[in-house]
């Protein structure tokens, strides 16, 4: 045990930029830099312990994926890069709203390293939380294909990795993205290990059922939902469920598209309700799981209100 337990890391990969959709795609690599900048001019920055994001190994991505899938993703980059050559587009569509370059492959495995990185970090007690800045996202990557932006769930892939590589016996995860985090439910719904708990505004991309099983607490809220209606269910419907389950770690899925500046989505949250969350949750870990947290970047749009919610964010898991 070191004598950083205070400590939060910073983690991220120039890699992380070199993903990128087409032009005027929200999901682009401005969101990594208004990030850095807020960081930058506030000074949090300087609170950090920052650490470049390694590659995610192949076998570690496939406790929360198939290999089909993985392998996918691979074929089609080679592909591209082989059309590129002959003239080809420089981009393959993967869904209407996602696609991929010659980079994304690499991109995507920094991403999931990143949150690998950090819970090893966190586990052996370097440092006490971690925030991942990276891209592309994930929580709407599914076991078995890629959507919404994402590619591999950073999150799920790092949650199943605390249970499988360091023997946690429940993680928790949170994700307060405006979306349904649709596809880290796909990969834990069952998983009694893992609890998972959101809000989401409904109905909304991305459509479909979705799952009861008894390890998800995903309440869906109407449009228009401002911050302290979305206290009342952290408190009312998360927090006791969280408390019963005693997670050991927890993982937080932070999309900042809830803020009412975001055209991403259509709910009212402020800097305020992220520095209430993640307090609520912080509260949590430091009862249960030693304070131990990792936090992922998964949506934001509007590059101001990105950059001032993660610093709110980022200043609770500090202690700034």
């Amino acid at each position: 045990m070191t004598g950083t337990m205070n400590k939060t890391g910073y983690f991220t990969s120039p890699l992380c930029r070199q993903h990128e959709m087409g032009p005027g795609h929200p999901e682009c690599p401005g969101r990594l830099d208004a990030i850095e900048d807020r960081l930058l001019i506030t000074g949090v920055g300087d609170a950090l312990e920052r650490r470049d994001a390694p590659c995610a190994p192949l076998a570690d991505l496939e406790l929360a994926h198939t290999r089909n899938h993985i392998a996918a993703l691979r074929g089609l980059t080679d592909g591209l890069k082989e059309e590129i050559e002959a003239g080809g587009p420089c981009y393959a569509q993967v869904d209407p709203d996602t696609a991929l370059n010659v980079h994304t492959w690499d991109a995507a495995l920094h991403a999931a390293g990143a949150a690998l990185a950090a819970t090893d970090a966190v586990i052996a007690g370097e440092l006490e939380n971690a925030f991942c800045a990276v891209r592309p996202p994930g929580h709407h990557a599914c076991h078995d294909h890629a959507m919404g932006f994402c590619f591999f769930n950073n999150v799920a892939v790092a949650a199943r990795y605390a249970l499988e590589r360091h023997g946690l016996k429940r993680v928790a995860i949170v994700d307060f993205d405006v979306h349904h985090g649709n596809g880290t439910e796909d990969i834990v719904a069952g998983d009694d290990r893992i609890l998972m708990v959101s809000f989401f505004q409904h109905p909304f991309y991305p459509e479909g059922a979705h799952s009861d099983a008894a390890n998800l607490v995903n309440v869906p809220v109407p449009a228009y939902t401002r911050g302290m209606e979305v206290r009342e269910i952290v408190e009312m419907m998360w927090m006791p469920r969280l408390e019963e389950f005693e997670p050991e770690m927890i993982f937080i899925s932070a999309g900042f598209d809830a803020h009412r500046e975001d055209d991403l989505g259509q709910m009212g949250l402020v800097e305020q309700d992220y520095t209430w969350i993640t307090w609520r949750i912080k509260e949590v870990a430091k009862r249960h799981a030693k304070g131990r947290i990792v936090s992922c970047l998964e949506g934001g749009y509007n590059l101001s209100a990105l950059g001032r919610s993660v610093e709110a964010h980022v200043r609770v898991l500090a202690d700034l």
